[in-house]
C-alpha cells in the first residue's frame, strides 16, 4: 500500500508525472484494454473507451483518496466508461443495447482481432441474454480470472451476491448452450 501510494505521488507530482504515467500505462493498458474488450466486443470502441478511460483517471487522480487499489478504482472508471459507451451508441442508433450487442457479436467473425471460434461465439450469445450486472460479473470471473474480492472492490458489490450473480450467470449459460 506505502508502495502505491508514492506512485500516486509521482502521479500527482509535475516533475514525475510523465515517467509515472507511462508506468501506469505500461502496467494497465493491456488488462485495461482485455476487460473493456469483453464489455464492448468491437476492436475501435475498445480503444476509445481505453483511451477515455486514461483520459478520466488523469483527471480524477487527485480526488482518489486510497480507499481501494488503484487497480480496482482504473477498472470501476473502465467498467463505468464502457457502459456508458455502449448505452450512448444504442441510443444514437436507435436500438436497444441487446440488439447493438448481437449486431456486434455478428460482426465478431470479421474482426481481425477476435481469434474465437463458433463455441467462442455461441458463448458471447449467452452472455448478451444475461442482465447487466450478471454479464460483468460473468465475464470478469471467467475472462479475466478476476478473483471475487477483486470484483467486489470494483463493483462495489458483495462477494456473497457475486458468486450469487456468477452462479445463476453459469446456469443460464449452460442452458442456452446446450439448447441452441
Amino acid at each position: 500500500m506505502q508502495e502505491e501510494q508514492e506512485f500516486i505521488q509521482e502521479l500527482l507530482n509535475p516533475k514525475t508525472q510523465n515517467q509515472a504515467f507511462e508506468r501506469l500505462l505500461k502496467n494497465y493498458q493491456k488488462p485495461l484494454y482485455n476487460h473493456i474488450r469483453n464489455i464492448v466486443l468491437n476492436h475501435d470502441d475498445t480503444d476509445d473507451v481505453l483511451q477515455n478511460t486514461f483520459v478520466k483517471v488523469f483527471q480524477h487522480l487527485k480526488n482518489f483518496k486510497g480507499e481501494s487499489k488503484l487497480f480496482s478504482w482504473m477498472y470501476r472508471i473502465a467498467t463505468n466508461e464502457a457502459l456508458t459507451f455502449l448505452n450512448q451508441k444504442s441510443k444514437k442508433s436507435g436500438i436497444s443495447s441487446e440488439t447493438l450487442q448481437n449486431i456486434t457479436i455478428d460482426n465478431l467473425k470479421a474482426d481481425v482481432y477476435f481469434d474465437g471460434n463458433e463455441i467462442q461465439l455461441k458463448l458471447q450469445k449467452a452472455i448478451v441474454l444475461l442482465p447487466e450486472k450478471q454479464q460483468l460479473v460473468f465475464k470478469m470471473k471467467y475472462f479475466e480470472e478476476l478473483k471475487y474480492e477483486e470484483i467486489s472492490e470494483i463493483l462495489g458489490t458483495s462477494v456473497g451476491a457475486l458468486k450469487a450473480s456468477y452462479h445463476h450467470a453459469v446456469k443460464k449459460i449452460e442452458a442456452f448452450v446446450t439448447t441452441n
